[in-house]
């Protein structure tokens, strides 16, 4: 099974090697037919510490890292 890529934004970096990342979807509500945006945080493996509070990250799924860890950081997301 393929592992899940998620993109999102950098909210928190203050504890060692984690990062905090709001992952934001958007969808049409079923019945009111109007976009409804849902945010998720993710707390994600960062193992050089490199990213800081509001950059655009990619995240994968990896095995369990921690208590909360599930995902790693793949790369810095591209600008758009």
């Amino acid at each position: 099974m393929p592992k899940r890529i998620l993109q999102g934004v950098v909210v928190s970096d203050k504890t060692d090697k984690t990062i905090v990342v709001v992952v934001e979807r958007r969808y049409t509500h079923p019945l009111f037919k109007k976009t409804v945006r849902r945010t998720k945080k993710y707390h994600a493996h960062d193992e050089q510490n490199a990213h800081k509070v509001g950059d655009r990250v990619q995240i994968v799924e990896t095995a369990p890292i921690s208590k909360l860890k599930r995902w790693a950081v793949m790369e810095e997301a591209p600008k758009t």
